[in-house]
C-alpha cells in the first residue's frame, strides 16, 4: 500500500534527476533473535514498501533499503518487534554516485585496450552482445544464439561452446546464467570470465573437449538496462499491465517458473518478489525454459549466478529435499571449497545447503524448476557482497577492484562442478 502511494507520487511529479529517487534512502542492518522476529521483519517488506536486500535470520543480519519517507516508521516498527538495527549506508544516493564514478574511472583507464573485454568494469547490454558476436566470428567453437526477445524487444543472447558443434550427444552439457535479477551487476563478470576460460584463455582443456557449454550472460536485458539508465536497484523485468496506470512494473523472473508457482511469493505487482500473472508469463523466463527443455537430456549441471551472500544453494525452496539431496550437498561443498581456496581472506567462507533452510523459503525459482524436471544438479550461487574499508559501498554496489576477483574465484567453483560431472556423469 505504502509502496503504491510512493510510486504514484513519483509518477505525477516532475521528472527526477538520475538517482534522485534514492535521495534520503538508507540501508539498515537488522539483527533478529529468533525466527519469529525474522518473519515479522520480513512482513514489513510489503507493509512499508521496503526492499529487502538480504533477509535477517538468527545466524546472520539482514540488509534493508528503506525509502526516506519510511525511515521513522521503519525504526518504530522494528524497535517494537524487539529487533536491533543500525545504519549501514547513510546516504544511498551518494553511494550510487560513488560507484558510478569508480566504474567510469576504471572504464576510462582501459578505453585504449582492444581485442578483448577487460575484467575491471561493468559492460552494458549492447557491448556484451557485440562481444558475443565477435567471439562467434573468431572462434569455431562458439555459436551465438538468441533465445527470443525480452518484453521490450531485446535479444536474449547466449553462447553455445562446443568442439563438436553440439552434435556429439554423448557429451554432457553445463549451463550457466547470470543477470536474472537486474541489479546484481557483479554476476555478469562471472559468466564473462567463464567464457574467457572456455574460449580465449583455455587452461582446462578437458572441460572444453569433453563438455558442451551454454552460457547466458544477461537473462534479463530490459531490467539490466533500466538499472543503468534509471533505477540502480531495479530487480525485476520491465513488463507492464499488472496494475492500472502501470505504476508498478515488472515481474521477479526468479519467481515466474513453473514449480510451486505462487505458493511462497507475492501476488502484489508492487512487491519486489511479484511472481507475475502465471508461470512463464514473462518472455525472459520462457526463453530460459526453452533453452533448458531443448537440452534437458544432456544438461547435467545448471548454475544460476546471483548476488549476494557467499552461498551455494540447492532446492527445493519449500524446504522439501530432492531425492539426490546428498549428492547436491556433496557437489555444493566441493564447489564452495574450491572458491574458498582462492577467495579474499576478508570474505566469509561459502555456506552450502537447502535454500529454505539456510536462506529463505521461495517458490517459482529457476533452479527449483530445472531440478524438478529432471536435471541432476541445479544450484544457485550467491556471490559475496563487496564491502570496502569505509563501508561506503556495500551490498549490490560494485567496486572495480572486486570485479575480476569475482570472476576468478567463482570460476573455480564452476570448474570444480564441471569436473565432478566429467567424473560422475550419467553419460560416462
Amino acid at each position: 500500500m505504502y509502496k503504491f502511494a510512493f510510486l504514484l507520487a513519483l509518477s505525477i511529479g516532475l521528472a527526477l534527476a538520475k538517482h534522485e529517487e534514492y535521495n534520503g534512502s538508507v540501508v539498515y542492518q537488522v539483527k533478529v533473535a529468533n525466527m519469529e522476529q525474522a518473519q515479522q521483519v520480513y512482513a514489513l517488506e510489503n507493509k512499508l514498501g521496503l526492499d529487502m536486500w538480504s533477509y535477517a535470520a538468527p545466524s546472520r543480519p539482514g540488509l534493508v533499503l528503506v525509502p526516506g519517507p519510511m525511515r521513522q516508521r521503519f525504526q518504530t516498527e522494528v524497535a517494537a518487534l524487539g529487533a536491533q538495527f543500525e545504519i549501514q549506508i547513510g546516504n544511498v544516493k551518494e553511494a550510487i554516485e560513488l560507484e558510478e564514478k569508480m566504474l567510469a574511472a576504471a572504464a576510462s583507464r582501459n578505453s585504449s585496450r582492444s581485442g578483448r573485454l577487460t575484467l575491471d568494469k561493468i559492460y552494458r547490454y549492447a557491448e556484451i552482445n557485440d562481444y558475443l558476436d565477435e567471439l562467434a566470428e573468431k572462434y569455431e567453437t562458439v555459436t551465438v544464439v538468441s533465445a527470443g526477445k525480452s518484453f521490450e524487444g531485446r535479444d536474449i543472447k547466449y553462447l553455445k561452446i562446443s568442439t563438436t558443434n553440439f552434435e556429439d550427444l554423448s557429451k554432457p552439457v553445463v549451463m550457466v546464467q547470470s543477470m536474472l535479477h537486474a541489479r546484481e551487476w557483479v554476476t555478469l563478470p562471472v559468466t564473462l570470465y567463464a567464457i574467457e576460460k572456455l574460449v580465449v584463455d583455455i587452461t582446462d582443456k578437458d572441460l572444453v573437449d569433453k563438455i558442451d557449454w551454454i552460457i547466458v550472460p544477461i537473462a534479463n536485458p530490459d531490467g539490466y538496462e533500466f538499472s543503468h539508465t534509471n533505477t540502480r536497484f531495479w530487480r525485476k523485468n520491465r513488463s507492464t499491465g499488472h496494475l492500472i496506470g502501470n505504476l508498478c512494473q515488472g515481474v521477479d523472473l526468479n519467481r515466474n517458473f513453473d514449480f510451486n508457482f505462487g505458493s511462497i511469493s507475492s501476488n502484489s505487482p508492487c512487491s519486489e518478489t511479484f511472481h507475475g500473472p502465471g508461470p512463464f508469463s514473462e518472455p525472459e523466463s520462457l526463453a530460459i525454459r526453452n533453452i533448458v527443455l531443448g537440452n534437458m537430456n544432456r544438461i547435467e549441471l545448471f548454475l544460476d549466478i546471483h548476488s549476494f551472500g557467499s552461498l551455494i544453494l540447492y532446492g527445493y525452496g519449500s524446504g522439501d529435499l530432492p531425492a539426490n539431496a546428498l549428492t547436491l550437498n556433496v557437489v555444493g561443498v566441493r564447489m564452495a571449497q574450491a572458491i574458498d581456496a582462492v577467495k579474499w581472506e576478508s570474505k566469509p567462507n561459502y555456506r552450502v545447503g537447502n535454500v529454505a533452510m539456510i536462506l529463505y523459503r521461495v517458490s517459482g525459482s529457476a533452479p527449483d524448476y530445472v531440478q524438478a524436471i529432471g536435471i541432476p544438479l541445479s544450484f544457485t550461487y550467491e556471490l559475496p557482497a563487496y564491502r570496502n574499508q569505509n563501508n561506503s559501498l556495500n551490498g549490490f554496489l560494485v567496486d572495480p577492484d572486486f570485479i575480476e576477483q569475482a570472476g576468478v574465484e567463482t570460476w573455480e567453483g564452476i570448474k570444480n562442478g564441471a569436473q565432478w560431472v566429467l567424473q560422475n556423469t550419467r553419460r560416462k
